[in-house]
């Protein structure tokens, strides 16, 4: 059943054995594993169907610490969410990352891989990313020699690509609304979760239109999957009874937010630039699931250096000194200068799609002239771990939204040991090419100025500051004095309100988040029909 509030004759009152906030790729998962086990759900919306400007709005914010994207940009208030622009990328999180680590402050998970294991299964089924293997063998059923690295020193891990654009749009969400037991709200936008007076569970949830039409749900259990930012808003904003908000108890609310920073590490010299770069590009093995390979700090090389777990590519272009190509220049001129409504997110599908084409397509020879011809050159580019840092985090804004609701202020904060992992890195890639004989590296010196900031430079990618990977904010920990929800994903003290998606990370890996908040999603539908059957 479909409800637009937007275009209600009436306030709507709404009653649901579970209420999910956010149909993005963690509430429609959800909401589908609840459907599926015949349980009432009312799946709430912000925005609809679509992009639409004036809903988008609701997440203009300030940056007020590290330079980062606006942030009305690096979220989509619609059916679908963020997902409806992303690339796909899929990998699992080490066992390393859930392990509590010595040198990395604040790391370790109240769960094991193991626990996770299963859920990884069912997300890597529901994404068709074809044989579950993301490790070093691929590099033999690709029938390809890698470099041969030693073990110990560096690996690879493999990233396993989504093909179906916009899985989680409404699209392709007909049997939510059309089932009987789901009852979606499009343009509900949360104004405050409702504490009942002793402060151990959620008795209602307000929302309302940009129109000023109210809803109010009633339901036995909450779920907020709106993101790490806007999670952390919502709780602090549900403050009628807890000065602080919800799950607040120690000033954990908010703090650890965690990005994937990009950033150029090392120059590399040598006699085919060309081989490396090749090699490192997307490939396609014979189950048409496209993978692409990563170079990683094995675990036993973190410990040996106390550093982060990371991963880093080849990337083969002209001098950065000389500033971004007219080809990446023209993207990130549409990319800023287009809404991501369908026309415009059409548009970008067409140009990445063009852009793989052509790096599966070039040849060597072609590439290898082309090298010669435009001295291009072979860096390495990072896509790193950041540490758990309680000084990143969001806050409340004295500004409000159209709603009358406080914006959200990201103090996005990064530390010594996140620039330390990558000076490591980038030295142990240049004693292998020494011992190798494959050529010369040498790291920037902006990995070595002491300061904790990154520069932006806009030749590194598509996303030259991070991944859009958002996480932290109510990470999951045994006790309330160092996070937001338990084990099982529920806001500790509240018996009824439950977070999914990356906000409950306490540690990011080096692995894109998708997958592992799917995981995740799925091991909280679990335990949600677990506390119905009792």
């Amino acid at each position: 059943m479909l409800i637009d509030l937007q275009k209600s004759t009436h306030d709507v009152h709404l009653e649901g054995g579970i209420c999910v906030v956010g149909a993005g790729a963690a509430g429609v998962a959800l909401a589908r594993d609840l459907m599926n086990a015949g349980r009432d759900v009312v799946l709430l919306e912000a925005g609809g169907m679509d992009y639409e400007e004036d809903t988008q709005s609701l997440f203009e914010g300030r940056n007020v610490g590290m330079e980062y994207y606006d942030l009305d940009h690096s979220r989509l208030r619609f059916f679908g969410g963020t997902t409806n622009i992303w690339g796909g990328r899929s990998v699992p999180l080490d066992p390393i990352d859930f392990e509590k680590r010595d040198w990395v402050p604040h790391s370790g998970w109240p769960i094991t891989l193991d626990e996770l294991q299963p859920y990884y299964r069912i997300a890597h089924d529901s994404l068709e990313l074809g044989e579950f293997d993301y490790e070093q063998g691929i590099w033999e059923k690709l029938q390809l020699n890698p470099i041969g690295f030693d073990p110990d020193k560096i690996t690879t891990r493999f990233w396993r690509f989504d093909n179906l654009a916009e899985r989680f749009n409404h699209r392709r969400s007909d049997d939510l609304v059309n089932s009987e037991n789901v009852r979606i709200v499009l343009h509900a936008n949360t104004t405050g979760l409702r504490a009942s007076e002793n402060a151990t569970g959620i008795t209602h949830l307000d929302a309302e239109s940009m129109q000023g039409r109210k809803l109010q749900v009633k339901a036995q259990h909450f779920v907020l999957a709106c993101g790490a930012i806007e999670n952390a808003r919502l709780l602090m904003l549900s403050n009628d009874v807890e000065p602080d908000g919800l799950g607040n108890h120690y000033d954990q609310l908010g703090r650890y937010f965690m990005e994937h920073p990009h950033g150029r590490i090392a120059h590399i010299e040598t006699q085919d630039p060309a081989h490396f770069w090749a090699l490192y590009r997307k490939r396609y093995p014979e189950t048409d699931t496209p993978v692409a390979p990563a170079l990683v700090l094995p675990p036993s090389q973190q410990k040996r250096l106390g550093v982060l777990n990371s991963a880093a590519t080849f990337k083969l272009q002209k001098d950065p000194a000389n500033g971004a190509t007219l080809s990446k220049k023209a993207y990130l001129n549409i990319k800023h200068a287009l809404s991501p409504t369908k026309s415009g997110r059409r548009l970008w599908q067409t140009w990445r799609g063009s852009q793989d084409w052509l790096q599966r397509h070039v040849s060597m020879p072609l590439l290898r002239f082309g090298v010669k011809l435009n001295r291009m050159g072979l860096y390495v580019i990072a896509r790193a771990e950041q540490a758990p840092n309680p000084d990143s985090r969001v806050r409340l804004s004295a500004d409000k939204d159209a709603l009358g609701c406080q914006r959200a202020d990201l103090d996005w904060r990064l530390s010594a040991l996140d620039k330390e992992t990558m000076l490591q890195f980038g030295k142990t890639l240049q004693q292998e090419f020494d011992r190798l004989g494959l050529g010369k590296v040498t790291t920037y010196e902006w990995l070595e100025d002491g300061k904790p900031d990154w520069p932006v430079d806009i030749s590194v990618g598509n996303h030259p500051i991070g991944g859009y990977h958002h996480m932290g904010t109510t990470r999951m920990s045994t006790s309330p004095r160092e996070g937001v929800v338990d084990a099982n994903c529920t806001v500790h003290g509240y018996h009824n309100l439950h977070i999914a998606g990356s906000s409950v990370f306490p540690t990011g890996g080096w692995a894109n988040p998708t997958l592992t908040l799917l995981a995740l999603t799925h091991r909280l539908g679990v335990h949600l029909n677990s506390l119905f059957d009792r």
